[in-house]
Order: C-alpha cells, then sequence, then structure tokens
C-alpha cells in the first residue's frame, strides 16, 4: 500500500491569510500546508480520504491517475468541498464515483450540495455524479478490511477508518468506543493533531501522545497540523516513532498480510 500524503493543514491551511507568523513565513516546504487528505493505492485501486477546497490542485500535483472510492470523514467545509472536481474522474473513467461515509455525513451533504443529487438530465455534464453509500459497520475494500473508527468533534460525528495495517484518524477530541480492538498492530496512524495548546475539538500534542501510549502503533504520523506548530521545531520535539506528516510525502506499508478472507 502507498500513502500520500495531499494536504497535511487546518481549515485554513498554512500559510494562513493575513498571519506573518514564522510558520507561515517559513521557506521550508514542509511548512506549507494545503487542506487534509490522503491518498491511498493498491493493487491499482486508488482511494482518496476526503475532497477538500484544494482537492483539483492535490490531484494535478500528484497525478492521481484515477478515482475509485471516495471515503468521507465527516461533512466540514475543508473536508468536502472539493467534492465538485470529482466531475474529471467522471469524465475521464465514464462511471459514477462511489462516496463512503456516515449517514449523518451524508444527510449534510445533501443539504450542502443540492445539486449534486437532483436528478436533471441537461445538467449532469456541470455536476459530479457520485453514489453515496452510508458507512454502518466493518466491510471490505478491494480486498482489505475497512473498519470506521468513530469519533467526536465537537457536534459532529467525525469517522476515522482503519484499512488493514493503516489507519487514519483525523478531526477528533475522544473516540466513542474503546480503541483497543479496532486500532491494535497498527503498521502506521495517521492522527489529526492541531497544536501543542489544548483545543475544545482537536487533539492537543499532549492528548494525542497519550493516546498513542494506549494505542501502540509501530509508526505515527500527525497531520492537520496549524501554523502554530512549525515543522523543524516541532519533529525534534516528539518520540522516534512519530512524526509530522507534510504535504507530498510518501509511505509504504505491506497489506499482503491484512487480506479480506476469501468466501469459499
Amino acid at each position: 500500500m502507498r500513502i500520500t500524503f495531499l494536504g497535511t493543514g487546518t481549515s485554513m491551511g498554512v500559510p494562513a491569510i493575513g498571519c506573518t507568523c514564522g510558520t507561515c513565513q517559513s521557506e521550508d516546504v514542509r511548512d506549507k500546508r494545503l487542506r487534509s487528505s490522503v491518498w491511498l493505492t493498491w493493487d491499482g485501486f486508488h482511494v482518496v480520504i476526503d475532497a477538500g477546497p484544494d482537492f483539483r490542485l492535490q490531484a494535478l500535483t500528484y497525478r492521481i491517475p484515477r478515482l475509485d472510492v471516495i471515503l468521507l470523514t465527516h461533512a466540514h467545509a475543508d473536508h468536502v468541498f472539493g467534492l465538485d472536481d470529482v466531475r474529471g474522474f467522471n469524465f475521464a473513467q465514464g462511471e459514477a464515483i462511489p462516496v463512503l461515509a456516515s449517514q449523518e455525513t451524508l444527510h449534510r451533504l445533501h443539504t450542502m450540495f443540492t445539486y449534486m443529487f437532483q436528478p436533471d438530465p441537461y445538467d449532469a455534464a456541470s455536476r459530479p455524479c457520485l453514489r453515496p453509500f452510508a458507512v454502518e459497520g466493518p466491510f471490505c475494500l478491494h480486498g482489505l478490511e475497512v473498519i470506521p473508527i468513530p469519533a467526536v468533534h465537537g457536534s459532529v460525528l467525525s469517522l476515522g477508518y482503519r484499512i488493514g495495517p493503516m489507519a487514519y484518524l483525523t478531526d477528533l477530541k475522544t473516540l466513542l468506543r474503546h480503541e483497543s480492538s479496532d486500532l491494535t498492530g497498527l503498521e502506521v496512524l495517521i492522527l489529526g493533531v492541531l497544536r501543542k495548546r489544548p483545543h475544545p475539538t482537536h487533539l492537543s500534542v499532549a492528548e494525542a501522545l497519550d493516546l498513542l501510549e494506549r494505542i501502540r502503533p509501530r509508526t505515527a504520523y500527525f497531520t492537520h497540523i496549524s501554523h502554530e506548530m512549525k515543522h523543524d521545531v516541532t519533529s525534534r520535539e516528539l518520540p522516534s516513532n512519530v512524526h509530522l506528516a507534510w504535504d507530498g510525502l510518501v509511505i509504504e506499508v505491506d497489506h499482503e498480510p491484512w487480506r479480506c478472507p476469501r468466501r469459499s
């Protein structure tokens, strides 16, 4: 499995508009953060988790060749406002793109993007063609088991996803259920960590490290990072197996041992 970080920033991105802090003015490319999203590919299958306002730029920059499935964590703007740009994949592939999310998130999408889901043959070319599916429990996706990980993010439900050897959990304050059975034995955990100071709806660095002590993945990467954390400074303060991710970072992990059992 190949994991590409399309973006690692918060809802405002980094640099933030109007800010002159050291991170926003940094010349380190690792401090340039588009809105958070990852692209996963294995066995020729391509999955994107979240499609925020920077999705078009991300898809072009990293040359995503096709899109088989979109997984959504929740319906905040920085995670879904790029869905309209899925049209390019519709045209290239000649098919609808499945979008998987919680029932709550799908309901919000229908409210936010009414035009996407109304049948109208006259504007079919001007809107994306999406096939929504509600995530209600574990499922198999191109040979790998996907386990939804529900979490509290302010007033909304945010879904993380464990996919074989890796898990992606962003925009959360607390997990909704005990994580030991769903998150044990991870090779890679990608975790949304906003800043060092406490925040009412996001994990701080201290809270994230406490969670990692309980889950104990082999390697962890922080994403959804604000401009309050400069890459080089913060990286030196983290444990050896915990890293700040950056836009364009690529990691690979063996997915073969994690395949779904074949049905007889």
